[in-house]
């Protein structure tokens, strides 16, 4: 067995982080002891204090507040209605809001844009789990992309989805229609096929299994409908479009509806609309930052690539940068005729518009070609934009928000009394008025490698417990690819990680000097505040509920790294 297959194995799926000792030198990396507050010390604004409220308000200046946030939350105590458009693998780190204009126009620019937005989990159908369910990985228990790691399982339908975000949206009078992509299983033999409709949904219009842009078949209200390769009749981004337009020319007027909208791009096999197919020709990845940099000090996963990159490998990633800037186009071109639609039908001013994404992206940073996964900023970024009532227009919103926060503050939204999340609504970051919500100071990104059991075919020398193995045999995965993170961005700009192999391997990065993250500063931070981060990622790890919420872990976070 190659040394490659013996590191990619690890020690297990299921990663609890240890208590380390750092008071100890390590050999891994060396250098001199750095003092905390002056290597990463965030230069970012922090979120307005928690205004004061009690009884210290005069009745009237508190009757005043009620009726704001009544009109706020309810749009003058009528049910607001909500949208909730999703994308798929697009980054901000790297330009992929670029090709957006008109939705930086029509829902950034009327509303907030929020510059501190990250997944819990840079991957697809654990990330979906948690903006479904408002939990962390390690309490919805969907680990990956695959049946056996949970994804749209029996174990998640009698679980998770049966107390997902739609259920409570329906309790409170909703009426509820999705399109688009659901989870990557999802319509498989094993997940009960097109026949299961997931609770708490009015209208289903569900991909069956991962990305396609043409020739797949879709769950229509549990029924199959297949589709074939004509762009007018079944580009997928366009049939979401036409679907939800639909479903606003039908629906019963003054009941408040949610929409969860799931377009296909930016994700793979990138297939453009036809008038698109020649944008961005001359476009190329972004050459700053990690690209093409080596992994020296970081995990062996990312010790294996290659560096330089071979020409095929720039290639390949280049191509890929363009068709998924391409694709991006006809969500642009969605969001436009959807806020259009509502605007015609005096909709607009009565509805919340979400607009992101389940993961970031990377091409080329530390000589990976393209995936997401990785613990950096590049994947667990993600762009988030909101419009509606009582949001004032062109807001940047600097406080830390989750993906796990979305259905917290949808439900808030909705009027719902909110259940046990470990997300928090958000609502209060982006009304100013009613700025009195907790500010996050640190937050868990966890992930569990996947691998496979036999070594790639195309990369036999590898040897087994890899997978997801792109040209020139640069893999993406690995079992031991299980870490998890503390991130803080309130007070020190600094992620912490820790990964389930048999080196036990720490990763630290000062992000106020280093936004890159191109040193490995573990050897270079005080020990004390080492094993401080230790004991938060541990707890993080086993929170839930109000325990991940700022009155808890977080604020400890916020106390001990001072």
């Amino acid at each position: 067995m190659s040394t490659c297959s013996i590191s990619a194995l690890g020690e297990r799926l299921d990663f609890t982080s240890r208590k380390h000792n750092f008071s100890q030198p390590s050999s891994r990396l060396s250098g001199p002891t750095v003092p905390i507050l002056q290597m990463a010390y965030s230069e970012r604004t922090p979120p307005p204090r928690h205004a004061q409220t009690g009884s210290s308000l005069c009745p009237a200046v508190s009757l005043l507040l009620v009726l704001f946030t009544c009109n706020v939350r309810y749009a003058a105590c009528g049910a607001s209605n909500i949208v909730l458009i999703l994308s798929d693998d697009q980054d901000v780190e790297l330009g992929g809001m670029t090709p957006m204009k008109k939705t930086k126009l029509l829902i950034g620019d009327a509303g907030a844009t929020f510059s501190n937005a990250y997944t819990a989990t840079a991957l697809g159908c654990p990330s979906r789990s948690s903006i479904l369910t408002g939990n962390y990985p390690h309490n919805h228990a969907v680990r990956n992309d695959s049946l056996a790691g949970n994804c749209s399982s029996p174990l998640w339908q009698k679980g998770p989805e049966a107390l997902a975000l739609p259920v409570y949206l329906s309790k409170r009078k909703y009426r509820t229609f999705f399109a688009g992509k659901y989870l990557e299983q999802y319509g498989t033999k094993e997940a009960g096929e097109f026949a299961h409709v997931p609770p708490g949904w009015d209208l289903w219009h569900a991909l069956v299994g991962d990305t396609k842009y043409y020739n797949y078949s879709l769950s229509v209200n549990g029924k199959e409908e297949k589709h074939g390769d004509s762009y007018e009749k079944d580009y997928f981004t366009d049939l979401i479009l036409n679907r939800s337009l639909e479903f606003l020319d039908k629906r019963s007027p003054g009941q408040p509806f949610f929409m969860m909208l799931s377009p296909p791009a930016a994700h793979a096999p990138w297939t453009a609309a036809p008038q698109y197919q020649k944008e961005f020709s001359d476009v190329k990845a972004p050459r700053d930052g990690s690209f093409n940099k080596p992994g020296k000090d970081k995990h062996w996963l990312l010790r294996q690539p290659a560096n330089p990159m071979a020409g095929s490998s720039m290639d390949f990633l280049d191509d890929a940068y363009r068709k998924r800037w391409q694709t991006l186009l006809s969500v642009d071109d969605m969001v436009e005729k959807l806020v259009k639609k509502l605007e015609d039908s005096k909709e607009l001013n009565n509805t919340y518009i979400f607009y992101s994404s389940d993961n970031g992206f990377h091409a080329g940073q530390f000589s990976l070609p393209i995936d997401k996964r990785q613990l950096y900023e590049f994947d667990i970024r993600v762009p988030l934009m909101v419009r509606g009532p009582g949001i004032a227009p062109k807001q940047i919103v600097k406080a830390p928000v989750l993906n796990i926060d979305l259905a917290p503050t949808i439900l808030d939204i909705s009027g719902s009394d909110l259940p046990i999340m470990d997300g928090q609504s958000f609502l209060s970051q982006m009304t100013p008025s009613l700025r009195s919500g907790p500010s996050r100071s640190c937050f868990l990104v966890e992930h569990t490698g996947e691998g496979s059991p036999v070594p790639d075919p195309a990369c036999p020398k590898l040897g087994r417990g890899l997978s997801h193995c792109l040209p020139n045999c640069v893999c993406e995965d690995s079992y031991n690819n299980t870490y998890a993170c503390v991130r803080t961005l309130v007070g020190i700009n600094l992620q912490y990680c820790e990964f389930s192999d048999n080196e036990s391997f720490v990763e630290v990065y000062n992000l106020t000097s280093d936004l890159s993250q191109l040193v490995n500063i573990v050897k270079k931070v005080d020990p004390a505040l080492l094993q401080a981060m230790n004991q938060h990622l541990i707890k993080l790890q086993s929170c839930a509920g109000s325990s991940c919420h700022d009155n808890g872990i977080n604020g400890l976070c916020q106390t001990t790294t001072k």
